[in-house]
């Protein structure tokens, strides 16, 4: 884990940016303020850009935590019951500035219009009647260690997770390539395009919403075409790539079909299956902590708990970020629109 602990000093001295941004926009998913962050990022702690920027080149760790911003329990107020409407009148919009000025340092935000309404700032909490889905709404079951999106050429480079409450200290869990034994597996077969990643169950189109643009209805539709050709001929990619030394990796076994794979194939993928359980390591976020996870450098996943729905429940803010926002151009509507549909 990469880590780098506020001081007094700095959060004296980011208080007042955000304070002022928090005074000017309403809410985060305002396309000025996600405009503008970059350049209002600049005016974070020098230290801590520079910790930020560092991370992003070397790739120290796959784990980039920031920690030691307080987080008031008062002023947040209780965990919502669902995350619709929670960005309106948001009681944690300072909180959220302070995550989005963070992540701007590391790439470009951005959201799928298939997610929580297409907004860029999302909620991860416990939703009464998911206890056992495959969501990271979910509470009851183990959220299945994955790749963010691994079925999609425009998944992000970071999930990032904001923790606002954790009482319960869950865990959430983290596989960094750089721990796996790579000269002990088959990292050839491993690189061949022999793999089938199928589209998970949160880009379907019952979660997306008309808006009546037919410009939007028309990536809408063109994105769900391509993802029902995706499931109905899937295409074989490998599930490593970059640097055989020291490889990334694209996997997410829940919605993965093995039939027609060569026992090769089978054999190698089944290694880094169990060589990648055998390495998981648990982090139980703490208030304040801001955590960024390599989805290529990464695996990671969250352990079960008991939701009490009561407002107290583990309540985190979750970012996708991408160092190659150009590389999503034909699923936006726009240059400068954030929204991948």
């Amino acid at each position: 884990m990469n880590k780098l602990t506020l001081t007094a000093h700095d959060r004296t001295e980011v208080a007042p940016l955000l304070s002022d941004i928090a005074a000017r926009y309403t809410t985060i998913e305002d396309p000025d303020l996600q405009r503008q962050a970059p350049l209002l990022a600049r005016r974070l702690p020098a230290r801590l850009l520079e910790f930020l920027e560092d991370h992003r080149l070397r790739e120290p760790a796959a784990l980039c935590l920031v920690s030691g911003f307080e987080v008031d329990e008062a002023e947040i107020g209780p965990t919502p019951e669902h995350w619709r409407g929670s960005h309106v009148a948001s009681p944690t919009l300072r909180y959220e500035v302070f995550f989005l000025l963070c992540a701007s340092v590391l790439g470009d935000v951005f959201g799928w219009s298939t997610q929580q309404d297409g907004r860029i700032m999302h909620d991860v909490l416990p939703i009464k009647g998911h206890e056992h889905y495959e969501l990271g709404s979910n509470s009851l079951q183990h959220l299945s260690w994955h790749t963010e999106d691994a079925f999609h050429p425009c998944r992000g480079d970071y999930v990032a997770l904001m923790c606002l409450k954790n009482p319960d200290a869950v865990e959430t869990t983290v596989c960094d390539a750089g721990d796996l034994d790579w000269p002990g597996l088959d990292v050839d077969a491993l690189f061949e395009p022999a793999f089938t990643q199928m589209p998970d169950n949160s880009h379907l189109p019952v979660n997306s919403t008309s808006t009546g643009d037919p410009t939007i209805q028309r990536l809408r539709e063109d994105s769900f075409r391509t993802i029902e050709e995706w499931n109905a001929n899937p295409v074989k990619r490998p599930v490593l790539f970059g640097d055989r030394a020291n490889p990334y990796m694209v996997l997410d076994p829940y919605h993965m079909k093995t039939e027609g794979w060569t026992e090769r194939s089978l054999t190698a993928y089944t290694g880094l299956c169990d060589e990648i359980e055998s390495k998981m390591k648990g982090v139980a976020l703490e208030p304040g902590d801001v955590a960024f996870i390599d989805n290529f450098r990464a695996v990671h996943g969250r352990n079960s708990f008991q939701a009490r729905y009561d407002g107290s429940d583990r309540w985190l803010k979750r970012l996708n970020i991408t160092r190659n926002l150009r590389g999503s151009r034909a699923w936006r509507p726009a240059a400068d629109d954030r929204v991948i549909y």
